[in-house]
């Protein structure tokens, strides 16, 4: 009998050692490597002349047929629904909803006449059907199959042959052939290869939950995001109501689509209108205060900017920013300082997005400005105008893109003012009800919300 081989596997990034080593050399994180067994498998021989080499100018495609779940928030994440086939990989925070949406996608499909399996690891059937109560979720068409062990899992699929498979969770799927515990590198690695087999041989949609780690990327390997085909976050506070769905990676459509939801003790609400919703309670005739138009995917959203400019009480002003880019605030406050004279080495400045969503666009740069320059001088912006445009460090104000549909979406809701970027004029069809005015520099800007 052969001695038994091990190696040494890092549980943040997957890197393999024979040796154990305090400090990855990969991701820098220590006392991370485990000892796993492994065997050493025999080269297999490959047969020559089973293999076909197409011309990429041959090869034919069908229409993606997607499959609707009824929920148009995933739906616009997701690219126009479920791809047949795909694989789709939910993380979140625990207790953020991951459960709660799949469930509830699950009943919605279950309802359509689609067979649906819903594989759970870390709860038992009763769980399950207590959450449905609580959700008022009923469904004849909706299998559900407490268990972690792979090959199980594996032929009660080849069984049932579900159109859409949910797996609750990744984390705690094992495959008996490996030595290592469920949730290793290994283990997830292992389980996601299978199950993405089954995925692509049989045609069935599979949702995979995957925990996140303290800082908020999802546990095990990065080769699991690479092997999926689509990469969803959930976002979100706990203890807020609102919840953001986000598309990090997409094969079958945008990465930049989000879907915002609500939620309620019936589960998850769907919000039809973002900017409203993020606009509510907004104070009027304060100063600090601004709504930029800010593009999600194809979705344009109305933010509401905050800033708090106050005098510092240390000899280093303090600069905090919730909601956007710390470095973008920074070079603002510079610009401002620089262009435009304001003394800003004695006042701390707090930025907040109102409504905890997050943006890294630059078309909010000009809206920071004024937000700032509005708490500095404590004069409020008229609350009917909306800001927008990308700010250079020589203070002149660029192109940003969408323009029509940010303005459009801010005369929706009743908007009548809008300052832009001048060069985006000329690209601008009339749209009635609100006036346009362009802006070439942060001066010129300031000069019209605020008076100079």
């Amino acid at each position: 009998m052969g001695k038994t081989k091990t190696k040494f596997v890092c549980q943040n990034c997957g890197y393999e050692t024979f040796k154990w080593l305090g400090k990855c050399p990969s991701c820098n994180e220590w006392n991370s490597f485990v000892e796993e067994i492994y065997e050493k498998k025999d080269k297999v021989n490959i047969v020559q002349g089973g293999v076909s080499v197409e011309k990429l100018i041959d090869v034919e495609i069908d229409e993606e047929d997607r499959i609707k779940t009824d929920m148009e928030e995933l739906d616009r994440v997701l690219g126009g629904g479920i791809v047949k086939g795909s694989l789709i990989l939910v993380g979140g925070d625990p207790g953020i909803g991951k459960s709660t949406l799949l469930i509830q996608v699950a009943n919605h499909l279950s309802n359509k006449g689609l067979k649906i399996l819903y594989v759970s690891g870390e709860e038992s059937p009763k769980q399950v059907k207590m959450r449905a109560e609580r959700l008022n979720l009923k469904s004849n068409e909706l299998y559900i199959l407490s268990e972690t062990n792979l090959d199980i899992i594996r032929n009660v699929i080849e069984k049932i042959l579900p159109d859409v498979l949910i797996i609750d969770s990744i984390q705690t799927v094992y495959n008996g052939e490996i030595a290592s515990a469920p949730g290793s590198v290994s283990q997830v690695r292992e389980a996601t290869h299978i199950l993405m087999k089954i995925a692509k041989g049989k045609g069935i949609a599979t949702f995979i939950v995957g925990h996140v780690t303290k800082e908020g990327s999802i546990a095990g390997p990065r080769v699991l995001e690479h092997m999926v085909d689509t990469v969803l976050y959930f976002e979100g506070e706990m203890y807020q109501s609102y919840r953001i769905l986000r598309a990090v990676k997409n094969r079958f459509g945008s990465t930049n689509e989000i879907g915002m939801f609500e939620m309620r003790d019936v589960g998850l609400v769907e919000v039809k209108n973002p900017s409203e919703v993020l606009l509510s309670g907004r104070p009027e005739n304060s100063s600090g205060t601004v709504v930029v138009p800010s593009m999600e995917g194809t979705r344009p959203m109305l933010v509401e900017v905050q800033s708090l400019v106050s005098s510092t009480a240390f000899g280093m002003p303090r600069r905090t920013a919730m909601g956007i880019d710390y470095n973008r605030v920074v070079l603002m406050v510079a610009v401002l300082e620089k262009k435009i004279g304001y003394n800003m080495q004695d006042n701390d400045v707090y930025i907040n997005i109102a409504g905890g969503l997050q943006t890294k666009e630059p078309a909010i740069d000009l809206g920071i400005i004024a937000s700032i320059a509005s708490s500095y001088r404590d004069i409020y912006i008229d609350s009917n105008t909306v800001i927008m445009g990308e700010v250079g460090l020589t203070g002149e104000v660029r192109r940003i893109s969408f323009i029509d549909k940010r303005i459009y979406e801010a005369s929706k809701l009743g908007f009548d003012r809008a300052i832009i970027p001048s060069i985006n004029i000329k690209d601008l069809n009339k749209i009635e009800g609100i006036d346009v005015i362009g802006v070439g520099s942060v001066e010129e800007a300031l000069e019209i919300v605020l008076g100079g």
